[in-house]
């Protein structure tokens, strides 16, 4: 369990990871999804390119001494860009009342669990706030 509420405070665990607040401390409570950036693949393509296209037209070489080479680095970069199949880097975001913000990334396969328990916990908050002004 990501999340563990008890009557006043609220547990996270998350891996290594331990914190705990009272009920009324956390101000906002989320998930964030990030795209995933690709600057060392996108720049070893560069590379790459540049390296054959220089050899193509200021070298002597025979067109399969570099044509090879280049058709194996850009089958090398295509499987490290596409190894891992999600496209997203998931976050949990707290923020508290003294303005401290905790963010903890998470795998993309824990991702529907802790979203249905942060869902659980903003309907007892939402319980609470109704019973405090009725």
């Amino acid at each position: 369990m990501f999340i563990t509420i008890f009557t006043d405070k609220i547990k996270f665990h998350y891996k290594s990871k331990n914190w705990q607040y009272h009920f009324d401390e956390i101000q906002e409570l989320g998930l964030l999804k990030k795209k995933k950036k690709y600057f060392l693949e996108n720049g070893i393509f560069i590379a790459v390119t540049a390296v054959a296209y220089y050899c193509m037209i200021f070298s002597e070489l025979i067109d399969l001494y570099y044509i090879i080479p280049t058709l194996l680095c850009y089958t090398f970069i295509i499987i490290l860009r596409f190894d891992n199949p999600s496209e997203f880097v998931y976050f949990v975001f707290v923020k508290d009342i003294y303005r401290k913000e905790i963010r903890i990334k998470i795998a993309s396969k824990d991702r529907l669990l802790i979203g249905k328990q942060i869902d659980r916990y903003l309907d007892l908050q939402f319980e609470r706030n109704i019973k405090k002004t009725a």
